[in-house]
Formats: structure tokens, sequence, C-alpha cells
């Protein structure tokens, strides 16, 4: 594309402050004659220190700490690292059923809070065409009073049993400090019945109502990928294009690569390139072991969006979403009405020299932990890959092929477009409605010989 002087015309999307990632981040992207010459999402906010600062303290004081990484996904740090230090500390073939099962549980309460809080808040107000949850609510109250009871009974769940909301307090190595009783989780039992038909009507309502934009790719997904149920806790790591790993064995397939324009790195499927994980992911890797209620629904979600599974377009990470609310509210429900309180709440452990890795599923996807001990117990080393972290890459990917497909744009739909791609990623949340802005530059054509 060229202006009407015959010089290339330069267009950039320049953000010094990104909103919706967990942390200080910037983006850059230009375009010169319709091509993307450039694209950086640049995470400048300084190195937080957690597994600087883990070492040296004892095993049993790591969930609490690695809870406070994050206001939106405290149990998936909570449950990696208690996962991890069972392994490192040799019990965990000594956890109870009933335990694991009251695990999945809290976890479904942060998938429900978490899913619905991105669907319908941050996200549905981008297909919608409004600026925000807010103005949307103007038009869509009813929709909105719905997400928020949703989201509300999540919270709810979490706080029953981990004492609260965010960061919880209760989940520890080897357990729980207090399991609760079979009265404290029946009480859930309405709500949550109440909440999981208004998700599947709400479900069916998003696949059939909006209108997805087209984006397919050849993504590597990657996901747990356990034989029996779909990934939360437990199981191998897979990938749509082969290969399949224990969790400790993760770094095995993938690699961290530093980046000159982020502190933050970034993960690369090794001798391969970016992959993508989170609800899309696992709905493509698993669907087989989704709950039956949420099973249900895939043909007529399917037939609504216009693909069968797998779905390769990251605008389809919203359906998927609402098909793992589905899929948490009526697991929800299983575990409660089975459930019988352990024998113990945690086993006793004694402090030994060990190493251990475990991921679990948060919100977002993979979340991985690896921890070394010495013989106290005190920890020597410490490693976390977050999901936004390993996301990082795949989202530039995609700007980069979405970009020349709608370079045509005025400069505030171009900008809606790309904000609207990141969100699909969900890299956390936001309190900013407009975080991109577009101006165009136009520069002097090079002289001949130049």
């Amino acid at each position: 594309m060229r202006n009407a002087t015959n010089e290339p015309e330069t267009r950039s999307i320049q953000v010094d402050y990104l909103a919706r990632v967990e942390g200080e981040g910037a983006l850059h992207l230009t375009l010169q004659d319709g091509r993307v010459t450039d694209a950086r999402l640049r995470i400048f906010e300084p190195p937080r220190f957690y597994e600087a600062f883990l070492r040296g303290r004892d095993f049993r004081e790591v969930p609490d700490i690695t809870a406070r990484i994050c206001g939106i996904c405290p149990v998936a740090h909570q449950m990696s690292s208690c996962h991890a230090l069972e392994q490192a500390m040799g019990v965990t073939h000594q956890i109870e059923p009933s335990v694991r099962a009251l695990r999945n549980l809290l976890y479904c309460g942060e998938w429900i809070e978490s899913h619905a809080l991105h669907i319908f808040l941050l996200h549905l107000p981008d297909f919608l065409g409004y600026e925000s949850a807010i103005t949307m609510a103007a038009d869509h109250a009813e929709t909105v009073k719905r997400a928020l009871r949703i989201k509300k009974l999540g919270n709810t769940i979490v706080s029953t049993l981990a004492g609260r909301e965010v960061h919880p307090i209760n989940a520890c190595v080897g357990g729980f400090y207090r399991a609760p009783t079979p009265q404290e989780l029946m009480a859930l039992v309405p709500e949550i019945e109440f909440c999981l038909e208004e998700m599947c009507d709400l479900t069916l309502f998003l696949a059939a109502t909006l209108e997805y934009p087209k984006l397919d790719q050849d993504y590597e997904f990657v996901a747990l990928s356990p034989d029996d149920e779909y990934p939360i806790n437990l199981g191998p790591i897979a990938s749509s294009k082969g290969f399949r790993v224990q969790q400790q064995d993760y770094l095995n397939a993938v690699e961290e690569q530093h980046v000159p324009h982020s502190t933050a790195l970034h993960s690369m499927i090794k001798g391969r390139g970016p992959y993508h994980i989170g609800p899309l992911a696992r709905l493509n890797l698993n669907a087989d072991k989704l709950h039956q209620r949420a099973a249900d629904l895939v043909a007529s979600v399917s037939d609504a969006v216009g693909h069968g599974l797998p779905w390769r377009n990251s605008f389809l990470s919203l359906p998927a979403r609402a098909l793992e609310t589905v899929h948490a509210l009526a697991l929800s429900l299983e575990i409660i009405k089975a459930y019988r309180p352990p024998a113990r709440a945690a086993v006793p452990i004694r402090p030994r020299a060990g190493v251990g890795a475990a991921a679990t599923e948060a919100p977002r996807g993979i979340n991985w932990h690896r921890y070394e001990t010495d013989s106290r117990g005190l920890i020597t080393a410490a490693r976390i890959m977050s999901p936004t972290a390993q996301n990082q890459a795949q989202i530039e990917a995609d700007l980069r092929k979405l970009a020349p497909q709608i370079v045509s744009l005025d400069d505030e739909k171009l900008t809606l477009a790309c904000e609207h791609l990141i969100r699909n990623y969900d890299p956390c949340i936001s309190c900013s409605t407009h975080f991109l802005r577009v101006h165009i530059e136009r520069i002097a054509a090079p002289l001949d010989g130049a």
C-alpha cells in the first residue's frame, strides 16, 4: 500500500501499558505495505523473584506463598506447588481419593469464577460491539446478572473449601488443613443446580448468537491428558502433534527462551515453535472426557459456530470456556453428592531431600512448578512456568497472522480487532477498556542505492 506520493506507509500499534496482562507490559505492532514487520508483546515488569525468595523456605510454606502470585488463579499455583512438593517428599501415592476429589472441586470453583468473569464481562463486549461490560449491561442486563450469579457461586465454592475467595489458605502439601463436612458441601447444591441450568442455556446462546471471526491456524495444542477424566490436576502432558510426556518431564518437550523485548520468557516446543494452551487446547485434546452434561452440548455448539471439533480458531476459545464452565458445574455436583470425609485431611510428611515437578490446568492453561529440597525440607531451587507466559509467543504469532487480513480497516477498528484477539487468551483481568492506540507514520521512501 502506497500513499499519494508513492511512499511506503507504515502503520503502528503502539501501547505503552497493557492492562490485560498480569503485570506491566506493552504491545508494538508495525505493518509496512500491508505486511507485518514487527509484532512484540513486550513484558517489561521487573522480575518478581518468587523463584528466588522461595529458596530457603520450608516446603510447607510454599503453597501459601505461591497462591499470592495471582489473584485470579491462586488455586492453580497452590495446587501445582502441592503436587510438585508431594512428589519431592515421596507421598504422592498416599493422598486419599476423597482428598483428590476435594482438590478437583476447589479447582472447579476457580474455573467457574474465572471463566464466567472472562466470558461475560471481559470478552463478550468485544463480540457484541460494546466498549465495556458496563455499557453492555445497559442493553443486556439480564445476561450480566446471570453471569455474576455464576461467578459468585465459583467464589463461594473456593471460599468453602479454601477459607477465602482470593489467595486461599486451607490447602497444604499432603491435603487440606481441614476437610469440609458433608453438610457444608451439600448446602451448595441448590445454587450449583440452578447455575448449571443457566450455564447450559447461556452456552447455547453464546454459540448461536455471536459471530466468530475466522482465524484458523495450524496450532500445536498442549494440555494435560489423563486417561479417564477431563484434565484438571492429574495426567501426562500431551500435544496435538505427537509428544506425550509425564508432568515431571515437561522440559524434555518444551524450552523457555529469553527475548530482548520481554522480561518474561517465551516458551517453545523444542525444534518447532510456539504452542497454544488453555481451554481450546484442553477441549480439542480431551473432548471425549467431558462430563456428560457438557458433552451433550458439543454437537449443538459445533453446529452453531459452523465447525466441528477440533477447533483451530482462537476466537472459539469463548465457547470452549463456556463448555468447560458447564463441565465444572456438573462435576462439582457429582463430587459433592459422592463426598465422604477423608480419614485424615492431610498425610503426615517427614522432610527429605527430593525433586518434584507437576502441572495443573489453570483456567488459562498449563501451570507448571518444579522444586528441589534438601534433607530438612528447605527449598533449594524453584521454577514456575505460568500459563500467560507460555502463550505469549503464540499471541505474537496470531497477531502476525491476523494483521495482514484486516489491514484495510481504519485505525480504530484495527485496534479493536487486535484487542479482541489478545483477549481470546484471557491474559488476566483488566480495569481498562481500551489499551491499544493506532497511529500512522508516513516515512520517506529510501533513496536509490541507499
